[in-house]
């Protein structure tokens, strides 16, 4: 496997690190620069043939690392004498490049499990893939628009108007490249990865498909965001979440533990996060927990919500805690009901299902798809469903005292904590 990575950027907002003596993808954590963490990451999945794209103080790379030997990596380098954008290079450097490769943004510090991102995109057989994530500033993020085979439709940029709820889904600044996806490229100078390349296939060839990870990837564009990085990566964040690492996840309820409990909810605009919900989730993720939806509903089956609204309903929850701060790393929702006989009812959802709590299909498929230690891992919730659903997956359990306070009556099951709130269940965890 290939890599080609993009480090000629200035880093004109980290002139205060680099003194404009280094290049940006040189700037260092824990005393070793960027760059050396990623060719680490790059060999540990197996991809040794590296292109290195430079510009500006290119010798002090090119000093630095010589031809990768080093490293066990094969490093050869293209120098752009002049600004070529995000794209431009790309050009010059196709017939060096094997039929499918890595483009790595040279300003990000990440450690991801890559296998399970080349398994998606060969599944998918598109041109390319790109990294995506939820975010904590998704308000000042470029958004991914994606169908329900996460092709990727479109892009609202940051600077636009968002009329309605969104989902936080961003681009992460790594993809994976069928070399076709190159050979409309025809211009031999400046050239912008997604007005020039990215654009034309998702509104001409719908092959660009995201795939979604929980993983650590951080732009270490600010000296902001440089502390931070520094600071998670020595508390063991940044390893610890590398999905060959098994996970721990807090397994979370929707109505009545995340947002305020209202009956039957129905429409966005009848939403309301639970008033320490954000705080929850932001706390949980500093512990190292995933934070996942398991939502029954039921509004679905008895048709009270398309599934066009309940889309809405989940885009308005990430948007109001994307203002917060936070976000969460997937919502997971059964739309079947058991129950028939009501006249409005969707026949098709009326099913039994494993999915619907106490039932742990989506617990499950959390699992396998995050690669979730069950055992260390809790559920939380405000009813006895959620507790019964947390003992069948094997999880420690939770029963917040918002919502419906446990007081559902459904079945017996003790939980192994009660707490007032989720914020305290998550203080309360280990």
């Amino acid at each position: 496997m290939q890599a080609v990575i993009m480090a000629g950027g200035k880093g004109t907002r980290l002139t205060s690190v680099t003194k404009n003596l280094i290049p940006k993808p040189m700037v260092t954590i824990a005393g070793k620069p960027i760059l050396e963490y990623q060719l680490d990451v790059l060999r540990e999945n197996d991809v040794k043939d590296i292109w290195i794209i430079t510009g500006p103080l290119h010798e002090v790379i090119e000093s630095y690392f010589g031809d990768g030997a080093k490293w066990g990596v094969k490093i050869r380098y293209f120098v752009e004498r002049q600004a070529l954008g995000t794209g431009g290079a790309l050009f010059f450097l196709r017939e060096h490049l094997e039929e499918r490769f890595l483009l790595i943004f040279g300003d990000l510090f990440f450690d991801i499990d890559l296998k399970r991102m080349l398994a998606f995109h060969e599944r998918k057989h598109g041109a390319i893939t790109l990294l995506a994530h939820p975010n904590s500033h998704p308000q000042d993020s470029d958004l991914l628009l994606l169908d329900s085979k996460l092709c990727v439709t479109d892009i609202k940029k940051k600077n636009q108007v968002r009329s309605d709820y969104y989902k936080n889904i961003v681009n992460a600044g790594i993809y994976c490249f069928e070399r076709q996806a190159l050979d409309k490229t025809e211009k031999s100078d400046y050239q912008d990865l997604e007005k020039d390349i990215l654009f034309p296939r998702l509104h001409n060839c719908h092959d660009v498909f995201a795939y979604i990870s929980p993983e650590y990837v951080k732009d270490i564009g600010t000296p902001e965001r440089l502390t931070e990085a520094e600071a998670e990566w020595l508390s063991g964040v940044v390893k610890a979440n590398n999905l060959r690492q098994k996970q721990k996840c807090l397994f979370v309820d929707r109505d009545g533990t995340l947002n305020k409990y209202v009956g039957l909810l129905t429409a966005a605009e009848a939403l309301e996060l639970e008033e320490k919900a954000a705080d929850a989730i932001q706390l949980a993720h500093k512990k190292g927990y995933l934070v996942i939806v398991i939502t029954n509903q039921p509004v679905i089956a008895r048709n009270l919500c398309t599934l066009e609204e309940l889309e809405r309903i989940h885009n308005k929850l990430e948007t109001v805690l994307g203002e917060k701060g936070t976000f969460l790393d997937a919502i997971k929702y059964c739309p079947h009901h058991p129950d028939k006989g009501y006249p409005e009812e969707r026949r098709e959802y009326k099913i039994n299902c494993r999915c619907r709590k106490p039932g742990i299909a989506l617990i499950e498929q959390a699992a396998d798809e995050f690669n979730i230690d069950l055992t260390k891992s809790y559920m939380a919730g405000d009813t006895t469903t959620d507790i019964r659903t947390g003992k069948n997956a094997g999880l420690k359990t939770i029963l917040v005292q918002t919502g419906e306070a446990g007081k559902d009556g459904k079945y017996p099951d003790k939980p192994d904590k009660i707490v007032p709130d989720l914020l305290t269940a998550v203080q309360m965890m280990d």
